[in-house]
């Protein structure tokens, strides 16, 4: 019996030595040792979370930054132009920083005199059209009351203009935009300043500043750097420069005219003409002619159009003829380019992309002409604009060789050959040419 016992259930789980064990039941799974997350993603989304973060803030900060990069940009264009006088005088022993200075009192005492002459103009062109108001106001009810039989008289016009709510409105919103207005030029004024200082120092620390920033570039990289701060240098010193030259010279002929014309400030005019036509590409010559000839019909009509007729013959010589002469060694890109580049840097920059563009793209046109590998070209007559043979050219070609070879003394000749090569020519065609005798063939060398 203790046999049988031991031989039991317990005796049917024995297995045969060298056989796997049978597979037992599967495991139920535990929820805590399930599928975990890597370890690498916690990492990962902080990652990311920081550089959004970090985006966002460099966004916010470039945004609340534009005036000051903008007036940084400008600064450093303009310390480009006064480069070349500063250091012409640094070759000749004066220091960077007293030749800066001495080239910005000058550009400021330029600057002041003419705003100073302009606004002199202008308040006294104002105040004498605020006196001559009532004249103009009594020619014109005048001209009314002939024409269309009214009663129109000053006194009446002008209670109802005192009383009227829309002089009232027009007063209070001028009263809240007079602050408006000081706000913009006090703006103006401290963003000025800070155009002025940041080219000083840019100017007056110039190859301190080259020095920093080949401090941390290799030797290949830092002659590229230097030669590229070179072309930007001539470029844009080169182009306001020679810009300088042409506004005096668009200044001086305008005064000419119109001192002979006897308009009025004459010499204030010929200054704004000179500046507004140069510094502003392309349509500068046109609204910087609108104020002398608006100056000139007060005078008389016919002076303003012998002004308009001088302002669009002088742009053609100074396109032609004078333009080209001086800015073939300073800033020579094509009138296209030029325009193109200006209203790509106004939708950027506005006025100031305006002023800055033609300089930029200058710089940037020779620095890839440097670097960029050029090739002879074929000498295909279609590069040179001529068509093919086929064309309306090789036709005119052939026309013009026919008669240069027809002369008067061989029409005759040249008639009989024209008919005896025809008949040749028609022979093995036609039936009845091929059917004629030597008869008719004498016929017709006889003719």
């Amino acid at each position: 019996m203790a046999a049988t016992d031991e031989t039991g259930p317990a005796g049917q789980n024995t297995t045969v030595p060298g056989t796997p064990p049978p597979a037992g039941p599967p495991a139920d799974p535990d929820p805590r040792t399930g599928a975990r997350m890597p370890r690498w993603l916690p990492r990962a989304m902080v990652l990311a979370l920081a550089l959004i973060a970090v985006f966002q803030l460099g966004s916010w900060a470039f945004h609340q930054l534009t005036g000051l990069l903008i007036n940084v940009l400008i600064a450093f264009f303009l310390a480009l132009a006064v480069e070349p006088a500063v250091s012409w005088m640094a070759a000749r022993g004066v220091r960077r920083g007293f030749g800066t200075f001495l080239v910005f009192v000058g550009v400021l005492v330029v600057g002041a005199g003419f705003v100073t002459l302009l606004g002199s103009m202008l308040a006294e062109q104002i105040i004498k059209i605020v006196e001559d108001f009532p004249q103009y106001l009594d020619s014109v009810i005048n001209w009314i009351n002939n024409h269309f039989h009214t009663e129109l008289r000053r006194v009446d016009i002008q209670e109802n203009l005192l009383r009227s709510d829309w002089l009232r409105n027009y007063v209070q919103n001028s009263a809240t935009g007079v602050l408006d207005v000081s706000a913009q030029v006090l703006g103006g004024l401290f963003r000025l300043l800070t155009v002025a200082l940041f080219s000083f120092y840019f100017a007056a620390d110039g190859p301190r500043l080259r020095r920093a920033i080949c401090s941390v570039l290799p030797p290949a990289r830092q002659a590229e750097v230097l030669r590229a701060w070179e072309i930007a240098v001539n470029k844009t010193g080169g182009y306001l420069y020679s810009r300088g030259l042409m506004a005096l010279i668009s200044g001086l002929a305008h005064y000419v005219l119109l001192e002979f014309l006897d308009v009025p400030y004459a010499p204030v005019l010929a200054v704004w003409v000179g500046l507004v036509s140069q510094f502003i590409p392309t349509i500068g010559t046109y609204l910087a002619g609108a104020l002398p000839m608006l100056i000139a019909f007060t005078v008389a009509p016919w002076y303003a159009v012998w002004v308009l007729v001088f302002v669009v013959v002088y742009q053609q010589f100074e396109n032609y003829v004078l333009q080209p002469k001086l800015t073939a060694r300073t800033v020579d890109i094509h009138p296209a380019v030029a325009f193109g580049s200006v209203i790509a840097g106004t939708a950027l920059l506005g006025a100031v992309g305006a002023l800055i563009a033609i300089p930029a793209v200058a710089t940037l046109q020779a620095f890839l002409g440097a670097y960029v590998k050029r090739y002879d070209v074929t000498d295909d007559p279609r590069v040179l604009g001529h068509r093919g043979s086929g064309g309306a050219g090789a036709i005119g070609r052939r026309v013009r060789g026919l008669w240069a070879q027809r002369r008067p003394g061989d029409e005759g000749a040249g008639s009989s050959e024209a008919r005896v090569g025809a008949a040749g020519a028609g022979a093995p065609g036609s039936g009845a040419a091929g059917a004629s005798g030597p008869g008719e063939s004498g016929t017709a060398g006889a003719s």
